[in-house]
């Protein structure tokens, strides 16, 4: 499993949001010049968000964007579950039921079941809180 572009620019989007939650509606062509990220491309990923209630918008001048909810509500998980779909290891996985031939048999499901299970449990644990602390923690032990 790879995470896309996508994935990985709509967390450090949501990062942004939760590291600046006090300046009120963000706009999006500072979010994309902080992040060194394509406005356009950021605009595709804000279609995502927006549809999935992860966001609040404001139109017009002063607009832009906020977390709908605190940053410690939102997992690593589910905002790549956003993006990317279903989180899993395998092409036979992503389908319920299987449509594998093999899976009633296949020896290694299991295998591939309990590492969907590991990651899914892992990205469900990390917050956007969590990612911000833990960056502030480590930046204190640096001179």
């Amino acid at each position: 499993m790879k995470i896309s572009t996508k994935g990985r620019y709509a967390l450090r989007m949501l990062l942004d949001l939760a590291e600046n939650k006090n300046d009120g509606f963000i706009a999006l062509k500072d979010i994309a010049e902080r992040q060194g990220i394509s406005k356009k491309y950021l605009e595709q990923i804000v279609t995502l968000l927006n549809n999935s209630d992860m966001l609040r918008t404001n139109r017009g001048y002063q607009g832009g964007y906020m977390l709908a909810r605190e940053p410690e509500q939102y997992t690593v998980g589910q905002i790549l579950r956003i993006t990317e779909g279903k989180l899993c290891p395998v092409a036979c996985m992503e389908d319920e039921p299987s449509q594998c031939e093999r899976s009633r048999f296949c020896k290694t499901l299991p295998v591939w079941r309990g590492l969907e299970r590991v990651l899914n449990e892992y990205l469900d644990s990390i917050t956007l809180q969590s990612i911000i602390d833990d960056y502030k923690d480590a930046d204190e032990y640096y001179i």
